[in-house]
């Protein structure tokens, strides 16, 4: 008996040591303000299946299988910004971590602005300047934020680099466009409430999708199934880019019978934004449908469709600004008593995807992915260079530049000695231009109506590239253990890019010879004298082709103490064009398949966290990377001729950063150091310059080949919760972007006797890249109420802002004569001045935003405002120097002048503006 009690007891006790031994992770989450329970989170250990829900008090438990070791708990919920949580779990123990806290989606009005401003303003030809900062609005860090937030309108560029060194994907399909390396992001603008799902990689960071650029990757996840079930509607208005944004979207959730549905629709319109004439009209639709089969696998169809046309704003000189204003626009001119602007950019390409999604195990999944992306991209312009035949069948003809800008429409031209002075004219020039200094839309109708036969001397046509692209991948990803996980993938892609000239409005007039007027050359010599009608295509006509093989590996290790992963990629791209027409000018060299490039990738990084405590971490990154040049900087002129840049090569990226991270439950901060640098890059510019090849003004191709670039600088990211609702922040960007060699220089061009001039090497040795300030400061403040209203205002200061500098001017062509001498009358110290690089004036902005939510049964209601340069301060963003004035003597006595008639080209930053949102969501 005694002995049976006995085995009855050791039975029970085993039980209740092995229950107390179990694993477990247990908590509570709270409302960061109120400190009210939250129910029905969703809590996730990070690279596990595992997730499970708040109860009506906020707490979760898991118990089942738990990971050992450094892990992340991520808490989600609809409505609140998402917040991860590092923890320790060790054997037999349990991690209680009571008391996590989530703050309201403030952000998410935020986020609606960033990627707006992202769609509007980056990539366009016209620009001048690129940033990244659309990509970073889901990242919790402070700095990223900022500069998604505020320095976005300063155009500041990351590090340095541009957005061709970031990585966008959706779904896990690369979305950079492959012909100049950049997300297209109005691709997928004006859906933003379909975009919130992001997964971040800043920097060098591992990414589970691909290798990722030296910014990082960031993946949209917009299967259906990850939607929360509900509905939202959206309005804005806006003086920015647009006037007026309505949005709408519903998701179904993931339903019994494993379909799930997601859809928006979307429309922005406005007839100008902050600068005159720049309509906007853009509509947006989203469709994604996802089927669940079994439990292992689902089908996912995404289409994307978001036809956008908008009206482009001119880079202009001081001497124009100061006789308008920042506003002023030179693209534009009334017609029929209505703004009509000559450049509008259109941009139509739907994009559809399959995604099948595979659970091979608990701890591996298969994604494979194939995408198709077609439509075009236009960019109108004026040309006033038609022609007709004379009896003798030479071509006459060709109007002069209808640009109200054109520089011998300007007083400036006319106080020149070459001119007169002229003080009557120029006076007359100035009072045009002040009173009116818009295109004369009437004047080229009534040209092309009388001309002989109403053929056009000034007609409207398209720069169009009209893509098809194809793009198959598959994702794996294996969690091996507690401590190790692999990712890895395969790439395809395959381009054809159509591109060509398209006549869209003759202007009045019947026909447009398709001669060049310049050189007499024929466009098209298996078709001469060709008269090309509206909607057909004339000038050039070509394809390009891509084809792109990748593969990529990583692994990923965490321990106690220490993280860290490797990862490698390789590449092969191959490039092609083939010519549709018969240039006059290369008639040996343009028409059929050129030869077909081949570029060989290779890339490899890696990283480590040192964890010395929770609050005190350290890591450290490097990478390298080579990789083909875009299409756009293989061509030297693919518009006229096959030739490829001159001892074209891979482009070579290195970098390293390091960090220091501290974070406690009130401050939380980072300090990074970097280093990066760019060898054998190259640039290719289109422009009209004197004094080179001859005597005569020639349209010329600039190719500056075997660029090297460093970057080096810090980042410094401050935010202290000082009590549960005020939240200081400050940040800080110190960087030195500049050019690390004398790359060599030559120009093509039709009108060269031999095609081509060499210039050697061009000296831009220490000179600063251009593209936004290279120094950037944020301090500001966010008080949220109890009451679920919140306002927030930032002070930013900008400098170390430089101008785009001309390369030509920095060969020998600057100071030799066309004797091949140096000029005689050549000052060394004026020429050193002459040649400083321009730095703009720093300046400070000062940004308030805010907003109210309120929650009425199951609906919320939400309402968000920001004012953008309350002070309205005048700045430039950034700006080129003309190329035309090629050496010495000749921008000597341009700049001589008390205004120079070919002085740099600025864009300078918007006004005082404003956004505002209201949505209702159910």
């Amino acid at each position: 008996m005694k002995k049976k009690l006995l085995i009855f007891l050791f039975g029970i006790f085993s039980i209740f040591t092995t229950y107390a031994q179990q694993t477990t992770i247990k908590g509570s989450v709270k409302d960061a303000v109120t400190f009210e329970p939250i129910a029905e989170v969703t809590v996730t250990i990070e690279e596990t299946k595992q997730t499970t829900k708040t109860n009506d008090l906020g707490e979760f438990k898991f118990s089942n299988n738990v990971p050992l070791g450094e892990q992340v708990l991520k808490i989600f919920k609809e409505g609140y910004a998402v917040k991860r949580y590092p923890i320790v779990v060790n054997e037999g123990q349990t991690v209680n971590i009571t008391d996590m806290t989530l703050e309201l989606d403030m952000t998410s009005a935020e986020e609606l602005f960033t990627i707006t401003l992202s769609d509007d303003e980056l990539n366009d030809d016209t620009s001048g300047s690129d940033n990244i900062s659309g990509l970073l609005s889901s990242s919790l860090d402070v700095f990223q934020r900022t500069a998604a937030f505020e320095f976005s309108s300063s155009f500041f560029n990351l590090r340095g680099l541009d957005s061709q060194n970031g990585s966008v994907l959706i779904n896990g399909v690369e979305m950079n466009k492959l012909f100049n390396g950049r997300p297209q992001w109005s691709n997928w603008g004006g859906l933003n409430d379909v975009l919130r799902n992001q997964e971040l990689s800043v920097g060098l960071q591992a990414s589970s999708y691909n290798f990722g650029g030296f910014l990082g990757t960031t993946n949209i996840n917009v299967r259906a199934s990850q939607f929360q079930s509900g509905g939202r509607v959206t309005y804005s208005s806006s003086n920015r880019s647009y006037t007026n944004r309505f949005m709408a979207s519903y998701a179904t959730g993931l339903m019994k019978d494993g379909w799930s549905m997601a859809f928006m629709f979307g429309r922005r319109w406005g007839n100008e934004g902050f600068q005159d004439a720049t309509l906007y009209d853009s509509n947006s639709f989203f469709a994604s449908i996802e089927k669940k089969f079994g439990e292992k696998h689902s089908l996912n169809f995404t289409s994307i469709y978001t036809p956008n046309r908008r009206g482009k704003s001119s880079p202009n000189t001081q001497e124009v600004y100061d006789l308008k204003d920042i506003k002023y626009n030179e693209y534009w001119g009334y017609q029929d008593g209505k703004k009509r602007n000559s450049r509008i950019k259109e941009v139509n390409e739907p994009v559809l995807m399959l995604n099948h999604f595979w659970d091979l195990s608990d701890k591996t999944s298969l994604n494979t992915n194939v995408a198709y992306q077609f439509g075009k991209i236009g960019n109108s312009r004026l040309d006033n260079n038609g022609q007709r035949l004379n009896d003798d069948g030479i071509p006459v003809g060709g109007g002069s530049n209808p640009s109200p800008a054109y520089y011998q429409k300007l007083p400036s031209y006319w106080l020149t000695p070459a001119a007169g002075p002229n003080y009557e004219q120029a006076y007359l020039n100035e009072q045009q231009f002040v009173n009116d200094g818009q295109i004369d839309w009437n004047s080229m109708y009534l040209t092309n109506l009388t001309n002989t036969d109403n053929y056009s001397t000034y007609i409207l046509f398209e720069d169009r590239n009209d893509d098809k692209q194809f793009t198959a991948n598959t994702i794996l990803s294996s969690y091996i253990n507690d401590n190790i996980t692999i990712n890895g993938s395969i790439n395809y892609s395959k381009l054809k890019s159509e591109n060509f000239a398209e006549i869209i409005d003759l202007l009045g007039g019947n026909g447009y010879l398709n001669v060049d007027s310049f050189d007499g050359f024929q466009f098209d010599e298996l078709n001469p004298n060709r008269i090309a009608r509206e909607g057909e295509k004339f000038r050039y006509n070509f394809n390009l082709y891509s084809d792109i093989v990748s593969g990529f590996l990583q692994g990923q290790f965490k321990y106690n103490k220490f993280d860290f992963y490797v990862s490698a990629t390789a590449t092969n791209t191959q490039y092609q064009r083939e010519g549709l027409y018969q240039n006059g000018a290369y008639s040996d060299n343009s028409f059929g398949k050129g030869e077909k490039l081949s570029f060989t990738g290779i890339g490899a990084k890696a990283g480590v966290t040192y964890k010395l405590s929770g609050k005190h971490l350290f890591n450290v990154n490097a990478g390298y990377l080579t990789k083909a040049p875009s299409l756009r900087n293989t061509f030297s002129n693919s518009r006229e001729n096959h030739n490829i840049v001159s001892d074209i090569t891979e482009e070579k990226m290195s970098t390293v950063d390091a960090s220091y991270i501290f974070r406690s439950p009130i401050v939380k901060a980072r300090f990074t150091g970097y280093y990066s640098k760019i060898e054998d890059a190259n640039e290719i510019s289109f422009y009209y310059a004197d004094g080179v090849g001859g005597d005569n003004t020639a349209f010329v191709q600039e190719i500056l080949q075997g660029i090297d670039k460093r970057q080096i600088g810090a980042e410094i990211g401050i935010e202290a919760q000082v009590t549960p609702t005020i939240l200081l922040k400050g940040v800080a960007s110190l960087g030195q972007f500049t050019y690390d060699n004398n790359p060599n220089l030559y120009l093509t061009s039709s009108d060269f006797e031999n095609g081509r001039v060499d210039f050697g090497v061009s000296t831009l040795k220490d000179y600063r890249v251009a593209g936004g300030p290279q120094q950037a400061y944020s301090i500001g403040f966010e008080y949220r109420d109890p009451d679920y209203w919140w306002i927030g205002a930032t002070a930013n200061f900008f400098d170390d802002t430089y101008i785009d500098i001309s390369p030509l001017t920095r060969t020998k062509n600057f100071y030799l004569d066309s004797d091949g001498l140096p000029f005689n009358d050549y000052d060394e110290d004026l020429a050193r001045e002459l040649l400083k690089q321009e730095k703009f004036d720093s300046y400070m902005s000062v940004n308030l935003i805010g907003g109210k939510s309120w929650k009425i049964d199951d609906y919320y209601i939400g309402f968000f405002a920001s004012i953008n340069n309350l002070l309205d301060t005048e700045y430039k963003t950034g700006g080129f120097e003309q190329g035309r004035n090629a050496n010495y003597r000749q921008l000597r006595d341009d700049v001589s002048n008390d205004t120079p008639v070919f002085g740099s080209r600025y864009w300078y930053g918007r006004g005082a503006t404003y956004f505002m949102n209201i949505y209702f969501r159910f």
